[in-house]
């Protein structure tokens, strides 16, 4: 099986042969069809075994048909180097499209967050506590969010966001 089996966009399978995808993981081969086919996941698997790329590459082709700079995908991550790292990922593999992504967290000014939003962005990467903050603030609406993904669910349930993710 090859990345081709999945019928990518173009400029999605540029962003794929970019980075050096051969050959989707086994967590890819199952949730990728799943996930083009519009049905909800749950995922597990080891660190380094391609789980970003298995739910970032089906969200990046629903995304390529609709409208630009509009938030329609939410990824919530428990830490900011992990919502970091999901955004570089975002970056690398869409990096032929016009499709952006910016990230959300705590510990640094709201400026730089609340300029990028303001500019337009189509995914936005959080942690759950920074992003009701500025829910709260009126700097993000979130009513067009399409798909929602909860990254390391289980670490955030850990860590106590449980509360904060019925909230968003």
């Amino acid at each position: 099986m090859s990345f081709d089996t999945f019928n990518f966009h173009p400029q999605i399978k540029a962003g794929i042969v970019s980075a050096g995808y051969l050959i989707p993981t086994p967590i890819q081969a199952r949730a990728i069809p799943s996930a083009l086919a519009g049905r909800d996941l749950f995922g597990l698997a080891e660190t380094g075994t391609g789980k970003t790329a298995a739910f970032v590459l089906p969200i990046l082709q629903k995304m390529m048909n609709g409208p630009r700079g509009k938030l329609r995908t939410l990824i919530l991550s428990p830490t900011r180097e992990l919502a970091e790292q999901t955004h570089q990922s975002i970056k690398s593999l869409a990096r032929n499209t016009t499709l952006r992504s910016t990230t959300i967290y705590g510990g640094v000014s709201t400026a730089p967050q609340v300029k990028a939003l303001r500019a337009g962005v189509d995914i936005v990467v959080a942690c759950p506590g920074r992003l009701l903050d500025l829910v709260g603030d009126g700097d993000i609406d979130l009513s067009k969010v399409e798909i929602l993904v909860l990254d390391e669910a289980d670490r955030m349930f850990d860590m106590g966001f449980l509360p904060d993710i019925r909230r968003i």
